[in-house]
Parts: C-alpha cells; sequence; structure tokens
C-alpha cells in the first residue's frame, strides 16, 4: 500500500510530570537537537506538561495521557476546565487535530515507570504496518539488548492518550 512518508515527528516528555527521563531528554533536545534532525523530516521535542514537571508531579489536575478523547477535545474552555484538559486542546491543536490529515505523523511519547520491564515499547493498533516496521528495526537495533514490545489494543476502545494525536501513536517506558 501506497502511503505517504513520514514527514513530521514529535518526542513528547512530561506528559506525566513526575518521570524525568523524557523531560531531560526534550529538555537536552530543545537545545541542541541536532542529533535527532534528519534531511526532510521535521522532528519536534515537545515539553506536554510544563506545570506538573514543575511541581515534579504526575500531573495538576487529572492526568494528561487520559484526557485525549472526544468529549475533553470538544469542551468549551471555562474558567474552572482543568488544566490538563486545556492542555490537551493545545497539545491537539499544535500537533493535530486527532484523527486528520494534517495530524502529526508520529508522536513518540517518553515514559518512566517503577516497574522492572527495562526498556518496553507500546503499541496501540496491531494493524499499523508502519509501527510494526519501526518497532522491528528497533529491535535489531538494539540487539542483543532485550526491548519488549507492550499491545494496549481493544476492540471497543479508543485511545485517550497524549500520543494518540498522531497518525502513528508510539509510547517507550524506561525503568
Amino acid at each position: 500500500v501506497d502511503k505517504p512518508p513520514v514527514r513530521r515527528v514529535a518526542i513528547f516528555g512530561g506528559t506525566h510530570g513526575n518521570e524525568l527521563s523524557g523531560v531531560f531528554l526534550v529538555k537536552h533536545w530543545q537545545e541542541n537537537g541536532a542529533e535527532i534532525q534528519r534531511t526532510g523530516m521535521e522532528v519536534k521535542p515537545f515539553l506536554t506538561n510544563p506545570r506538573a514537571v514543575k511541581k515534579c508531579t504526575r500531573y495538576i489536575d487529572c492526568d494528561l495521557n487520559r484526557v485525549f478523547d472526544p468529549d475533553n477535545l470538544g469542551r468549551t474552555v471555562v474558567e474552572d476546565i482543568p488544566y490538563e484538559v486545556r492542555r490537551a486542546q493545545e497539545i491537539n491543536q499544535i500537533f493535530g487535530p486527532k484523527g486528520s490529515d494534517d495530524a502529526y505523523d508520529l508522536i513518540f511519547d517518553l515514559h518512566n515507570t517503577t516497574s522492572n520491564m527495562g526498556g518496553t515499547l507500546i503499541l496501540e493498533n496491531s494493524r499499523d504496518d508502519f509501527t510494526i516496521q519501526m518497532f522491528h528495526y528497533i529491535k535489531n537495533a538494539l540487539a542483543p539488548e532485550h526491548c519488549p514490545v507492550l499491545l494496549i489494543e481493544h476492540p471497543s476502545l479508543k485511545y485517550a492518550t497524549t500520543r494518540s494525536v498522531a497518525k502513528h501513536p508510539v509510547g517507550k517506558y524506561e525503568k
């Protein structure tokens, strides 16, 4: 199947403000992004939840990684709207809109975990040929290091994660 090339990539850090690996990488690449730039491709490092990062807490009002559903993205902005819902709307405006042809091609969302799972890639759609091929490449490039892929697909759920704004959402967890 002929698909357009991947041209716009975002790397998210700080979706949860207390998960610092992605925060440090994004800040590093915002200051010096030469190592992530590629010819013919726009790569944008982005701090997703700066208020939570500043407080070093998971979130301010609610989990940013759970509010990218149509109801929250379409909510009217009023004074008492949760911070993360407003932030989701801003992120959707910058990198989306979610589900559109204008959405970023790929969002790589960096997380930390206290679980003993090592570096793990998160796949939300087992029919996304591009992401599957990319994961295959990453796993081969890291060999002999172990890099499991966790499929979180469910037939009746549409994921409301930060990365779900992109055509190809990718999560990366690191212990």
